[in-house]
């Protein structure tokens, strides 16, 4: 009897470690700070073609010039990528149905110091490069795909780089990248869209693990109604939260540099 009662244990110990290496990263719930339960982001399971797995934060910034040796404290944030980010191994990617897709970054580097360059790589490998201007204060930045630009294929995979340079001598000082694929939309999921109110829409979205359109939603929707929780919750359902209350910072339009 004991021996069953074993191998049922060590059954039940396997099944969790499988389920975890699909599983985006997650905060634990805080019972003090109860969110939009009803909002669920069920991630879908990560491509197997992909070669190197991403980078959501920079490491560490290489500095600029003169202050290439200076270390950042502690409380400081670093260039981060709001997307989830998968783990065994580290993987960043998330889905849009969107042409022309949002981008959402934390970028903590003001326009007196640095700018940006945005890279969409195609299946292919062909690069479409895009300079953008950063503003004077440290946020959250929306970097959307310019509608001249060709639009992303339903089915295809891409990938991007955000690289920051140095304004004193145009050398990198941080970059982030990671993987977005455009998938169908179904025409169930098309209805129930058109229908729905944008706390809705966010909700749609998410149970149907499109992470790029739903948290494009939740970043206008916190700046038209401050009480929804939707901002919040998508970025702690994958380990984020604490980029939940940085401002909503008005800039970066990419402009093609080909």
């Amino acid at each position: 009897m004991k021996l069953s009662v074993q191998k049922i244990q060590i059954l039940f110990v396997l099944s969790l470690i499988f389920f975890s290496c699909i599983q985006v990263r997650a905060e634990p719930q805080n019972p003090k700070e109860q969110l939009n339960q009803s909002l669920i982001f069920a991630a879908p399971p990560p491509p197997k073609d992909i070669g190197e797995p991403g980078k959501r934060t920079e490491a560490g910034s290489r500095g600029c010039s003169q202050d290439m040796n200076k270390p950042l404290t502690s409380s400081q944030k670093r260039l981060t990528a709001l997307v989830p980010v998968y783990s065994n191994p580290e993987l960043v990617f998330g889905t849009t149905i969107a042409e022309y897709p949002n981008f959402l970054f934390y970028v903590p580097y003001s326009s007196d110091f640095a700018y940006g360059e945005f890279v969409l790589e195609d299946e292919a490998q062909n690069q479409t490069i895009y300079k953008t201007s950063l503003t004077g204060t440290p946020g959250v930045v929306n970097l959307r795909l310019p509608s001249k630009a060709a639009p992303m294929e339903i089915g295809k995979q891409y990938r991007w780089y955000l690289n920051i340079y140095c304004q004193k001598d145009n050398q990198i000082i941080a970059n982030v990248e990671g993987y977005v694929k455009r998938e169908q939309l179904n025409p169930t999921l098309k209805t129930q869209l058109e229908k729905a109110t944008p706390s809705q829409r966010i909700t749609l979205y998410g149970s149907n693990g499109i992470w790029y359109d739903a948290l494009s939603v939740a970043n206008e929707l916190r700046h038209t109604n401050s009480q929804d929780p939707s901002w919040r919750a998508l970025l702690q359902a994958v380990g984020l939260n604490d980029f939940a209350t940085e401002p909503k910072v008005e800039c970066c339009n990419l402009e093609s540099s080909s």
